[in-house]
């Protein structure tokens, strides 16, 4: 037997396993699940094993959805939606806080069921996951009683299918569920196959306390579930997992009209100053990325240290590897646990192997029996790397170096994802500014990993759009406020005008495209009748081109607010000063329109800002709405001038450059802006104005990478189209419903919404409580 006083000099731990007892004798007395459709469970089907990683053990025997069993799933959430919908909002907050309650009460068990069935040490599945399941549903619980209030003309959206992934599958169902009951809707959830265990026991607990029958469904399953979850009759689909899975779910949804938000991969850079606290930034990546096996979509896996103190960095950083423990997870003891499936494990080590023939030095990083991989990092390693650019999701980091401020931040925007990023630095200043130039959702400033039901999640880029949490996470599970539609008319075919300026076609008024602040001849130089003269027949090389001016625009979107609104005051009093002009151009409204849309985004330019949410203490939380860089507007067919007006003010007002595709018709008013842009201070490139085939040239605008968002108001068909075109480098589309453009309803907050995306940025103050450090997220 080992003395105290050999346990004093080494400092080791003994074995302290969490006993599973409770949790095996609850699967034996089960036995094989089936679904849980309108408030029941259904008799096992077609099964399936679900094994525990770190053993191997088969742990039950679980339903293999079909399509049959999504219908019904769908249909019980139909059914119960109203029902649900109607209560008030203290009706449901109860119903919520009695999730939450009963979450607490079964802490134990659900931390030692998650562990089993997904690999994870006990410590974290205890300590972090469970806490936040129960923090999430009070937090909703406020939502579901303030909605009305908080969110006024807003409604459920009806049923949601989600679908989530097996590295946080209690906290992942916690986050998709709260809000969507918060708001009024119903759901159809589908577990990922490899961790259907929590969820199966997390629709016990919705019978325990007596939530209506439909208004939660689970449907266990693998990939094939979840595609006929897509193509189901629902609402929304909020969807977890690959960057690749999420694409082609986009394509899918692409004209239907039904809702989606996204949360992908991530590469996410972990930086590291000159003045940091190498100690802690050491424990920030053990925290980051070996803790919880680096399956994490937001784990800072590229580590980017200053070349000044790397050597030493990394020394720390290599004792401090060696000493974490890798073994059973429900020891309290271990710190690295199992990865979820033999399938992953292959994966990761393979992804190793390719980065080391292409040239890096994996240090540690060995696999072992069973579903087990070492801590690792890999050294020497070149951007291109494919260790570098790919998604490793496991206990593998990588290690560079850079030389000043600017060399990290465009290693760290090096990658096609955009999800989370950590900075290490002792200056707020130098923290602060690099992670307001860091292209990615949330940051962490001397923490990692820390999450909150208050905090809004969510990505830039490939890394998805919509936001989890918080009270954007609310709005992205509820309708936008009802407009009275007024139907637009489809654009006719533009016809090549013969003669080109003008010459022979018995017009007299001929036209220019707006580019970079200049007027430009169409690539071609044709042109196309409209009323009243010709316009540039645009192409989709003066559709590149608008984009390239509108990118290289971008001390626009570092403007402050109060800045914009000068530009934007000075642009409504200088069309004022016009409006006989313009108004004998289209029409008086419309002009009237046009001032007050410049007027009232000019007001909003520097008042829609963000907001320090109540979150962990000792730590600053701010949401910080950002702008999303080049936004493509297809304009409506009618009310041309009202129409561009509406839409291009709200996205230039947030900091936004514009592509913006004139009213197909008779975009002659829209052209004549360029007058008033150039006399009111407003940069060249910011508004850049295209004319011609609408169908055509929207496509290519949302096809193009550098375009960030894409707006299109317009016909089904081209939104279908416009849509599909978007899903290549999952860019949000927002497609505006058809209105009155010189009414009330074509301005306020609705679009600000959509002109920007939200970044939150957690920052430590003060002398932290113990507990509330990265670790405990």
């Amino acid at each position: 037997m080992t003395s105290v006083s050999e346990i004093m000099e080494s400092m080791e731990y003994g074995p302290s396993v969490e006993d599973s007892g409770a949790v095996r004798d609850w699967l034996d007395t089960r036995g094989s699940f089936g679904h849980f459709i309108g408030g029941k469970f259904t008799k096992p089907g077609s099964t399936f094993g679900t094994r525990a990683p770190a053993t191997g053990d088969l742990l039950a025997q679980v339903s293999q959805g079909s399509a049959d069993d999504v219908a019904a799933a769908v249909k019980a959430a139909r059914k119960a939606q109203k029902g649900w919908a109607a209560l008030s909002g203290t009706e449901r907050a109860r119903y919520l806080y009695a999730l939450a309650r009963h979450v607490q009460k079964r802490e134990r068990f659900l931390s030692v069921l998650e562990t089993l069935d997904n690999g994870k040490p006990i410590r974290e599945s205890r300590d972090i996951d469970i806490p936040l399941v129960a923090r999430h549903f009070y937090h909703h619980a406020g939502w579901a009683e303030l909605r009305d209030t908080q969110f006024p003309g807003h409604a459920p959206l009806g049923v949601c299918g989600q679908i989530i992934p097996w590295n946080f599958p209690l906290l992942m169902l916690a986050w998709k569920i709260a809000p969507a009951l918060a708001a009024g809707n119903t759901v159809v959830l589908k577990p990922a196959e490899y961790t259907p265990l929590t969820a199966l026991a997390f629709a016990e607990i919705c019978r325990e306390v007596g939530l209506p029958a439909g208004v939660v469904n689970i449907v266990t399953g693998d990939g094939e579930t979840g595609a006929a979850l897509v193509g189901a009759d629902v609402d929304k689909i909020a969807f977890t997992g690959s960057t690749e899975v999420g694409r082609a779910i986009a394509a899918r949804l692409a004209g239907t009209g039904r809702r989606l938000t996204l949360e992908l991969g991530g590469k996410s850079p972990f930086i590291v100053m000159p003045d940091a606290d190498l100690d802690a930034a050491v424990e920030g990546v053990v925290d980051s990325i070996w803790f919880n096996q680096g399956q994490v979509c937001c784990a800072g896996s590229r580590i980017l240290v200053a070349e000044a103190v790397a050597e030493r960095f990394e020394t720390l950083l290599r004792a401090r590897m060696d000493r974490l423990r890798v073994g059973p997870p429900l020891d309290k003891s271990t710190d690295i646990g199992a990865i979820v499936d033999p399938v992953q494990k292959d994966r990761i080590t393979s992804i190793c192997a390719a980065a080391v023939a292409a040239g890096a030095e994996l240090v540690g990083g060995q696999a072992a029996e069973g579903c087990f991989i070492a801590p690792g990092y890999l050294r020497n390693i070149a951007p291109a790397n494919p260790g570098m650019e790919q998604e490793i999701f496991g206990p593998i980091a990588t290690l560079s170096t850079f030389r000043t401020a600017d060399e990290a931040i465009e290693l760290a925007n090096n990658t096609r994802y955009g999800l989370a990023g950590s900075v290490w630095s002792e200056s707020a200043t130098v923290a602060t500014d690099i992670a307001a130039k860091i292209k990615a959702g949330v940051i962490w400033i001397n923490c990692a990993n820390l999450f909150d039901a208050a905090a809004p999640f969510g990505g830039y880029r490939e890394s998805g759009f919509g936001r989890e949490g918080g009270c954007a996470g609310m709005l992205d599970y509820l309708a936008e406020p009802a407009v009275k539609p007024v139907r637009e008319p489809a654009p006719s075919a533009p016809v090549v005008a013969p003669g080109g300026e003008g010459q022979g076609s018995g017009l007299d008024r001929t036209a220019k495209l707006y580019i970079g602040g200049a007027q430009k001849r169409p690539d071609g130089g044709a042109m196309y009748a409209v009323p009243g003269g010709l316009a540039p027949l645009g192409s989709r090389k003066d559709i590149r081109g608008a984009v390239e001016a509108a990118a290289k625009a971008g001390k626009w979107s570092a403007m402050g607010g109060h800045a914009r609104a000068q530009v934007l005051y000075y642009i409504a009093e200088n069309l004022s000063a016009r409006a006989p002009e313009f108004a004998a151009r289209s029409s008086k409204s419309e002009v009237q329109a046009a001032i007050a849309r410049a007027f009232h985004y000019a007001a909003w330019a520097d008042k829609f800002d963000g907001a320090n949410v109540q979150a962990k203490p000792g730590h600053l939380v701010n949401v910080i709405p950002e702008p999303f860089g080049v936004i493509g507007i297809a304009c409506p067919n009618r009310q041309p001038l009202a129409g561009f007006m509406s839409l291009v003010m709200p996205a230039i007002a947030m900091g936004n450059r514009v592509v913006a595709i004139a009213a197909q018709d008779d975009p002659l008013p829209v052209l004549d802006l360029y007058q008033v842009f150039d006399t009111s201070d407003l940069p060249g490139g910011v508004v850049n104005i295209v004319t011609g085939g609408r169908y055509d040239l929207a496509q290519v605008l949302a096809a193009h990478d550098e375009v960030a968002a894409m707006w299109y108001a317009g016909d089904s068909a081209g939104l279908t189209a416009v849509e599909q075109a978007a899903g290549g480098n999952l860019k949000p589309v927002c497609s505006p419903a058809n209105r009155d453009w010189t009414g009330d309803q074509a301005q306020g907050e609705t679009f600000l919404h959509h002109a920007t995306q939200l970044k939150t940025i957690w920052l430590p103050y003060g002398a932290l409580p113990a507990g509330t450090g990265s670790a405990a997220y």
